[in-house]
């Protein structure tokens, strides 16, 4: 796997997964649609070469009115199914805009399947803010910062967890903003557990 970082994006080039490819396949659906989200948390580490098994997917998505919605609703139709509702105004007014997620997968499966939601608290909407360009084999695709995504790692503390931040972080701690990522370990209370793992 070869991976080039630079302040505008991260382009790797790598032998593409099953994973992967549903992760490609349905992020160039929300990149004709012209909407803005961020793949983060688990699929982040395996996106980058950890080796971890991983059925599902997290994505924060834009808040948008439903005409939108209904427009990126019936792109994504062709090839996946929302595994809660079969509509989208349900999907829309009864999960998405009351807080809680809704589920895709390819039609006819269950897993993988990517879990959406608007953003909740004030980092989310940072993170779709200042989403990182990653170009995967020629893929364009947005994932959380990595000077968020490691500390939130950290801040949810299960052994996956851990291991994920632990492996993002000697893959790129040449290449982080020290600055920001420390901030984030101020926020979420975590710098001793960031220096217990990661120093």
């Amino acid at each position: 796997m070869e991976v080039h970082f630079s302040k505008e994006s991260i382009a790797l080039e790598k032998e593409i997964n099953a994973l992967d490819r549903f992760v490609m396949d349905f992020t160039e659906i929300l990149n004709k649609q012209n909407v803005k989200y961020v793949v983060l948390s688990g699929y982040v580490a395996i996106l980058f070469g950890r080796n971890r098994s991983s059925e599902d997917i997290d994505l924060i998505l834009e808040k948008m009115n439903y005409d939108t919605f209904s427009s990126l609703w019936a792109a994504l139709s062709k090839e996946f199914e929302c595994l809660i509702t079969g509509k989208a105004k349900e999907a829309y007014d009864l999960y998405l805009c009351k807080g809680y997620a809704i589920r895709f997968s390819r039609k006819g499966k269950f897993i993988p399947n990517i879990e959406i939601k608007f953003p909740k608290i004030e980092l989310d909407d940072w993170t779709i803010k200042n989403s990182k360009k990653v170009i995967l084999n020629k893929t364009l695709l947005f994932i959380s910062p990595l000077e968020l995504q490691i500390p939130f790692k950290l801040f949810l503390g299960s052994e996956k967890d851990i291991e994920d931040a632990k492996y993002l972080y000697a893959l790129f701690k040449d290449k982080l903003d020290m600055p920001l990522l420390n901030g984030f370990n101020r926020k979420l209370n975590i710098e001793k557990v960031f220096i217990k793992y990661l120093k």
